[in-house]
């Protein structure tokens, strides 16, 4: 099925499961009669939202999509105040148990690209194909000491000032172009209000980025033993307006890590995003035509499709 002229997709069905310290919320868009697996578009801290544009140009498909802990509708019950890669991994393991079991396809963009690489380590019977598109992996990096302090730094400007002044210099980083500066903690933080953010702080401290995954995510260290000699396929996607970024540089690191080349994808990295998120927006059809070409490489695949 052409990817080009996208379909309205079945309504979503909204449902939870419990997890320890957590329920989570998320969404079946069912397809009924298709040999395909399910496939799940996921994020991190990004939620179900983001994939909604993106999960039209797949209308053949059973698509699944959630809010990962933390983030839109899944809460912690438990009243941790930050979350391990580990702990998204095991959501993703009981999130595919709870739509049948896998192998399953994944797209997965930025942190939840980690997330999902962390899954294939612990479970690769669960992902036939995996699709990760620029993981923010500043420990893979050649400059990771100043990459992973530029993290610490977020996360205490954050605890200390709060959101705007924290998401202005989140901001800063992820924009910045090269290797990461020995200095970058010690400069002066930009001004929130050039990036549309409030000055003032409101003295919450429960953001799903800057508290929960910071610094966790970027920090990840990946078992790239256990990733090569996975059953699934795992191609690594870089975007083709991001060279030179932290998580276009991430991608490329990992890449190269696993002995593979990244595939460009088109547009920024949430180049997934459709007309309704304002200037963020990407180039969907591209972006949903490449990764349809990506998972429909039938020789790349590694592992047979179960019976769903």
């Amino acid at each position: 099925m052409s990817s080009t002229t996208p379909i309205q997709p079945a309504e979503p069905v909204t449902k939870t499961f419990d997890a320890p310290g957590a329920t989570i919320t998320y969404e079946v868009r069912e397809r009924p009669g298709t040999s395909e697996p399910p496939l799940l578009l996921i994020g991190s801290p990004m939620g179900a939202w983001g994939f909604r544009t993106l999960a039209g140009y797949f209308p053949d498909r059973t698509v699944v999509t959630y809010d990962p802990r933390t983030s839109g509708r899944s809460r912690r019950t438990d009243g941790e105040a930050s979350t391990e890669v580990a702990e998204h991994a095991d959501d993703l393991h009981r999130l595919i148990g709870a739509v049948g079991g896998g192998p399953v396809d994944v797209f997965a963009s930025s942190g939840g690209a980690t997330n999902a690489l962390a899954l294939v380590e612990r479970h690769p019977e669960d992902v036939r194909t995996l699709v990760a598109h620029e993981p923010p992996s500043a420990a893979t990096l050649p400059d990771r000491e100043a990459a992973l302090a530029a993290m610490d730094d977020l996360r205490e400007t954050y605890q200390l000032h709060g959101l705007g002044t924290a998401m202005a210099k989140f901001i800063a980083l992820v924009s910045y172009q090269g290797p990461i500066p020995e200095d970058w903690p010690s400069r002066p933080a930009p001004d929130p209000a050039a990036f549309g953010l409030s000055t003032e702080d409101d003295g919450s401290r429960e953001d799903p980025l800057l508290a929960q995954n910071m610094p966790q995510n970027p920090a990840y260290e990946y078992d790239f033993d256990a990733l090569r000699g996975a059953s699934t396929r795992i191609v690594i996607g870089a975007s083709t307006d991001g060279e030179g970024t932290l998580a276009n540089r991430g991608a490329h690191a990992v890449a190269e890590r696993l002995g593979t080349t990244p595939v460009a994808f088109p547009s920024h990295h949430a180049g997934f995003l459709g007309e309704d998120a304002g200037p963020q927006a990407g180039q969907p059809e591209a972006f949903a035509a490449t990764l349809r070409a990506v998972l429909e490489d039938c020789g790349g695949r590694r592992k047979p499709v179960a019976e769903h």
